[in-house]
């Protein structure tokens, strides 16, 4: 199956993908710069420059946009702000249904910003579909059904929508998600920015914050590529990289995610295994995958094996994984079996801000002129939109309803350092995968970490 597949995300392996742009060869000045140029600071370069059409933005990149988890996603995007309603009840369960109300909204807002600036990133409003692939699941399903109004479908009713002798049941949420092209939204979000007047510049990575000796300390200096940039306010969007603002990063750790993608797949293929509603799927296990079809009906199918490496390096190298890819091949062979072992065109992996709570966290540094949001650990897709907001408001230095919430004003428990986060990661994992063997029961490290704040899964 693996044969000749490229390493190349799908998505960024586009004859549609926008040629570079140049790099910052100047020093300059601006109202607001944004460090990266991925979904946080595309989407926060482009409300401010909504918000504020006067207000000059400045965005640098030190790749290209979109080329690092913004282009390498399973392009999931859901309405939910806490990773999901569980980890949102337990985390924040005083103001989880204001948090709910804000995440509707938000996808809200950013479905009308693709269809105003006419974004072509192949946005889908299928829903998504959770499965239980073990007996125990079917419970935990029938209670999310119940509290959060999905519909639930026995084995017989989603095995109509998507035929896979692994599934012993289905909860459909029709509303909650859509599925998009990821690449395609960062490069529309990059165009729409630009349209308004937002300076991009690829190829220039910020190397370091100085407000000393800058006058009355109202402006802050960034070192860009070779030039220096001078803000009045800054945002960072770097998530798994290690942030500018040194004490923000003991609450992220990287851990890499990887996908295949199939050859298209034939009409008798697709008829084989019906998805004629095309949703979005994840099943119920701790290591869980998550998969779907693309706009010519290829399956991505990605999760399951993340892996952190000792010391949380972000390298190129750490982008294939031979083992992986395999494993989930077989994987995908054997929740589709009748298609006899399709042929792949591309697996490929990236790095995942994880942090111990499981959705993002927020802060601002140098007397509130710098803002920062990272954490989304995979589902960053749609909560960067409101990320974006959030510090725009933290750096007006008004309080806002967003950031009023406990979501905003604290933070995760942060990881400890090497070498107990590496034992501390691999002592999860494994203790994951026994969970998932008998029954979903945690053990005692599991629980442990859950009274901690420090749930996991994959």
């Amino acid at each position: 199956m693996l044969a000749g597949a490229s390493n190349t995300p799908y998505w960024l392996d586009d004859p549609g993908r926008p040629a570079g742009r140049p790099a910052l060869t100047r020093d300059t000045t601006t109202d607001l710069l944004v460090v990266g140029g991925g979904y946080t600071g595309l989407w926060t370069a482009l409300l401010a420059k909504e918000s504020e059409p006067d207000r000059d933005v400045v965005l640098v990149e030190a790749e290209r946009i979109g080329w690092a988890a913004s282009g390498r996603n399973g392009g999931f995007c859901s309405a939910s702000l806490t990773h999901g309603a569980a980890n949102g009840r337990e985390r924040f369960p005083d103001e989880f249904d204001v948090l709910q109300s804000m995440g509707v909204d938000n996808l809200r807002g950013l479905r009308a910003t693709v269809e105003r600036f006419a974004i072509d990133c192949e946005l889908e409003a299928t829903g998504e579909l959770d499965v239980a692939t073990e007996d125990h699941q079917v419970e935990w399903l029938r209670d999310a059904a119940d509290e959060d109004g999905a519909e639930f479908l026995d084995a017989e009713a989603v095995r109509r929508q998507v035929d896979s002798p692994t599934y012993r049941a289905g909860l459909w949420d029709r509303d909650g998600a859509v599925l998009v092209h990821p690449a395609k939204l960062a490069w529309g979000l990059a165009r729409a920015a630009e349209s308004l007047g937002v300076r991009i510049f690829e190829g220039t990575r910020a190397r370091g914050i100085d407000t000393a000796g800058v006058p009355s300390g109202r402006r802050v200096l960034v070192g860009a590529g070779e030039s220096t940039v001078t803000a009045r306010q800054v945002v960072l969007g770097t998530n798994a990289f290690p942030s500018l603002v040194r004490r923000a990063r003991p609450f992220v750790v990287p851990v890499y995610d990887y996908a295949i993608v199939t050859e298209p797949l034939t009409a008798a293929e697709l008829g084989a295994i019906g998805w004629a509603n095309r949703q979005g799927i994840g099943d119920s296990a701790n290591q869980f995958h998550y998969y779907r079809l693309t706009a010519d009906n290829r399956i991505l199918f990605g999760g399951y094996d993340a892996v952190y490496h000792f010391g949380g390096r972000v390298k190129a190298s750490y982008d294939t994984r031979r083992a992986t890819f395999g494993l989930l091949a077989d994987h995908l062979d054997a929740t589709f079996p009748q298609l006899g072992g399709v042929r792949l065109s591309h697996a490929w992996g990236g790095a995942i801000d994880l942090c111990g709570r499981f959705c993002a966290f927020f802060g601002t540094a140098r007397r509130g002129q710098v803002a920062y949001a990272a954490g989304y650990t995979g589902l960053g897709v749609g909560a960067s939109r409101f990320a974006g907001q959030v510090m725009l408001d933290l750096l007006s230095g008004t309080e806002t309803e967003r950031t009023a919430t406990e979501m905003v004003r604290s933070k995760p428990p942060p990881f400890p350092p090497e070498p107990l986060a590496w034992l501390g990661v691999q002592a999860t994992r494994a203790s994951i995968r026994a969970a998932d063997r008998n029954q979903g029961r945690r053990n005692l490290w599991l629980r442990t970490l859950d009274r901690m704040g420090l749930g996991f899964d994959s």
